[in-house]
């Protein structure tokens, strides 16, 4: 299970997915027509009953321009992805 490294109060990714979406002011249905997918799989990543795949977490990555470690929860410092 992908899960915070539990120093302190970072969120898991669930968390983060819900929060990077809401702070958009996307549904999950919107998030999934951008994302090629379902509305319940968006549901399953943000309640915990699926994990993510690493084409999931990628594409949280690339869309919300957030690094990996913000949106797995590993750290609150929302860093954006490195140019290239």
């Amino acid at each position: 299970m992908i899960t915070s490294n539990k120093k302190g109060d970072n969120m898991d990714f669930k968390q983060r997915a819900r929060g990077l979406r809401e702070d958009i002011d996307k549904t999950q249905k919107e998030l999934a027509i951008i994302f090629n997918t379902t509305q319940r799989k968006i549901s399953r990543l943000e309640t915990g009953e699926s994990e993510p795949t690493l084409q999931d977490i990628a594409q949280y990555c690339h869309y919300f321009n957030k690094s990996a470690d913000y949106v797995l929860g590993y750290t609150n410092e929302p860093k954006p992805l490195p140019k290239k």
